[in-house]
């Protein structure tokens, strides 16, 4: 393979919500800590997470809304951090994650990215005048030796890399709550099928373990067959 092995790792809700609400003030890691029945379990999610893959995939904007612009800046950790963004992260923002992480890959079509006046030595920029996230994901292969990749990113972000067949495996738990809302991000979101002929774009699965957890929480782990 040119490219990556990769897992969509993921907290959800029974009916496949990632977020609390539709707004960035609602926020599964700042909300769930508080709600009696999942405080208790909640816990494994981050214990699981702890176990992922090296290599890490997510957002500027859902970085953004966990505060990293504003964070004081992290011990160096083991994990390197991969990051598409074009206008949510500011400058502290990218220090942030140059201190975090291993190596600190940036996708952006922004030429204007505040990333450009950063200097590190494990800063690298991906700079695509149009986002392909599957040309991407093979120069994270081949220029920086990235073999398997957890991908955290938000509802639509993931629905592009379903889209273009970039997911391999899926491995989310569930948490014992219902959300609603058709405003509040899913697990997948962007465009919706709309013809019989976009039908090759589902994203079919094998379920390779079903894993009950503690305080009602399921781990349930899938192979993309399609």
């Amino acid at each position: 393979m040119d490219r990556p092995i990769t897992t969509l790792f993921m907290l959800i809700s029974v009916d496949g919500k990632i977020s609390t609400g539709s707004t960035d003030e609602l926020d599964v890691d700042r909300d769930f800590p508080g709600i009696d029945g999942l405080k208790e379990g909640l816990h494994q999610y981050y214990e699981i997470e702890q176990t992922t893959d090296l290599w890490s995939f997510n957002t500027g904007r859902v970085q953004e809304k966990m505060g990293v612009n504003q964070k004081a800046f992290p011990s160096k950790t083991p994990v390197s951090f991969v990051l598409l963004d074009n206008r949510h992260l500011t400058e502290h923002g990218v220090h942030y994650f140059c201190a975090k992480s291993d190596q600190f890959v940036l996708i952006t079509s922004n030429k204007d990215h505040p990333a450009f006046h950063v200097e590190a030595d494990n800063l690298h920029i991906i700079f695509q005048d149009s986002l392909s996230l599957g040309d991407a994901f093979e120069r994270l292969k081949k220029e920086y030796g990235c073999e398997r990749l957890t991908i955290q990113s938000g509802g639509t972000v993931n629905g592009l890399l379903l889209r273009e067949k970039l997911l391999d495996f899926v491995d989310i738990v569930v948490a014992p709550v219902l959300i609603g809302g058709k405003d509040t991000s899913t697990l997948i979101d962007g465009n919706s099928l709309t013809t019989s002929d976009e039908l090759s774009k589902l994203g079919v699965l094998q379920l390779i373990e079903c894993i009950p957890l503690q305080d009602s929480y399921i781990r349930l782990k899938y192979k993309v067959v399609r």
